[in-house]
């Protein structure tokens, strides 16, 4: 007996977005405050000038101080107000980054997985962020929010997104914050039962559509099948968010003040306005429990994509990429000036995030934030410079600078999980969690 594909979706919808009980702001059914995760990478390393440039005060790792406190460098130094509430990180690495071509440094820093992986159609494996959706999803309106600077998924080695699914696919990414708004907030006006017969009509189209490209795939040569792979994971990642959408249309999005959003924020156009604007829209997210996965690609490796020219808008003389292999003094106290730029706009995301009241603490309190390079120095992939921030409220004790040696970065990865709630023994080749006093609770 044949068994109809939409009976197996909504059979496994129906256990795995089962809505908790919920109050007007959207939940009481949990127990604890609500635990999120967002991931933000930038590309090309960081600025670690060499000791004959004599300017250490640029570098991006901190320094240590005798009395075990750090000093923040020039570089990072927005994020002083936030001194208990992030902790460093230097030593880390992904065994497989270390033994794989440098250039898909960004396409492992949330899987750690070989870029050769042994399933069939497939060369990575499930990201950090998938896997805290996977846990969460049943308790928001949609399983994560995937965002890059150029949108979509790139390629092998130049990819435009840091999210992978379960199989190993990459995510497809949103840059726009008008698109990225109307996904997230826009309400239909229409009658709720009129809601409900759209979202179903959307749905059928959607498994017309999957039907019809399964059986097209079949006819097609391996290279074009792994393009079509992509467009099946663009396609379930939409039913996903529509399946979950017709299970929240009786529950209300919480109150908010959008008016100081800028939706015609463009990549093309003012950086630090593109950026604030982004991060904004994930604070909202997390504010009115949209979503509590999120992941944010800043900048592209190897001088791909529209963020390369950004340091030339902001009065640099060189390309990001370009600045990431100057060797030179005055090219590595520029590189450090455009990782200033960034922490500015991290510091402004934070204080978002420390604003926002959640039902204990602030939501920064209850969310862990990952940010961090796939490389060093240029196309190096050790000692990835590394900051987690937030948590407070999740068993977190910061204001550290660890310097971890040569540790995995998948036990980091598998602390968080920890921290966050989720049950699992192993992430990627994490051989264990991570041996620091930051994460009581792993």
């Amino acid at each position: 007996m044949k068994i109809d594909r939409r009976t197996v979706l909504k059979g496994l919808a129906g256990t795995a977005l089962a809505l908790p009980a919920l109050e007007a702001m959207g939940r009481t059914g949990e127990s604890q405050p609500a635990r999120r995760f967002c991931a933000i990478y930038t590309a090309n390393g960081m600025s670690l000038p060499k000791p004959e440039h004599g300017i250490d005060e640029w570098s991006w790792f901190p320094r240590l101080e005798k009395d075990g406190e750090f000093q923040f460098g020039k570089s990072t130094e927005p994020l002083a107000p936030f001194r208990k509430q992030l902790s460093f990180f230097g030593g880390l690495q992904h065994d497989n980054g270390t033994k794989a071509d440098p250039h898909v440094c960004s396409d492992m820093w949330l899987t750690g997985a070989p870029l050769h992986n042994p399933k069939p159609g497939t060369y990575n494996s499930v990201s950090l962020d998938q896997v805290v959706a996977g846990q969460t999803k049943q308790y928001c309106r949609q399983p994560s929010l995937v965002l890059s600077i150029d949108a979509g998924v790139g390629f092998l080695s130049r990819t435009g997104t840091i999210s992978y699914d379960q199989q190993g696919r990459p995510v497809p990414a949103e840059n726009h914050p008008r698109r990225v708004f109307d996904r997230l907030f826009r309400v239909e006006q229409a009658s709720q039962s009129d809601q409900r017969n759209k979202l179903k009509s959307r749905i059928k189209l959607v498994d017309s559509v999957v039907d019809s490209a399964n059986q097209f795939s079949k006819s097609l040569g391996q290279s074009d099948r792994d393009k079509m792979d992509q467009y099946m994971t663009s396609l379930n990642e939409i039913e996903s968010r529509l399946i979950a959408s017709e299970k929240w249309i009786d529950i209300p999005l919480k109150p908010q003040d959008y008016s100081p959003l800028n939706l015609d924020a463009s990549p093309e156009g003012e950086p630090a306005d593109y950026y604030r604007n982004m991060f904004d829209l994930i604070a909202l997210a997390f504010d009115a429990d949209i979503t509590r996965s999120v992941s944010f690609m800043l900048n592209r490796e190897d001088g791909m994509g529209i963020s390369d020219t950004f340091p030339l808008k902001l009065g640099l003389t060189r390309t990001h990429h370009n600045l990431s292999h100057a060797g030179d003094k005055d090219g590595q106290l520029e590189f450090a000036k455009y990782d200033l730029f960034l922490s500015q706009q991290l510091a402004h995301f934070f204080g978002k995030l420390q604003a926002m009241q959640d039902r204990e603490g602030s939501v920064l309190d209850n969310t862990i934030v990952l940010y961090g390079s796939g490389a060093s120095t240029t196309h190096t992939p050790r000692n990835l410079p590394t900051l987690v921030v937030g948590g407070n409220n999740l068993g977190l004790r910061h204001g550290n600078y660890l310097q971890t040696g040569e540790a995995r970065m998948a036990n980091l990865y598998l602390s968080i999980l920890h921290s966050l709630g989720v049950a699992t023994e192993s992430f990627a080749d994490s051989n264990g969690t991570l041996a620091t006093d930051v994460f009581t609770r792993a």
